[in-house]
């Protein structure tokens, strides 16, 4: 999906539901969960990031891509639904 699609299907939604409709992310579908939205980045913020920003946990890399865009997820609200991959809306 890119940013103009993306961006696309978030403005129908706003005008269905207004600026205040709360956005989520849903993850795993075979065990689904609801999750809050951190933020966005890109493949570029993060390659640029020096090393003192890089997780102490992980053997961080850079992605393949300087022009991807990514949702951070920020952590998990509540149990999903499988329901959300048989009526997602993609482009």
């Amino acid at each position: 999906m890119t940013v103009s699609e993306l961006t696309t299907l978030l403005e129908e939604y706003r005008d269905t539901y207004g600026d205040d409709c709360e956005v989520r992310l849903m993850t795993q579908e075979n065990w689904p969960f609801e999750n809050r939205i951190a933020g966005l980045t890109s493949g570029a913020e993060m390659n640029e990031a020096s090393e003192e920003d890089a997780s102490e946990f992980f053997d961080d890399q850079d992605v393949a891509d300087d022009a991807m865009v990514y949702i951070v997820e920020g952590g998990q609200i509540c149990y999903g639904s499988k329901r959300a991959w048989e009526t997602c809306r993609d482009c």
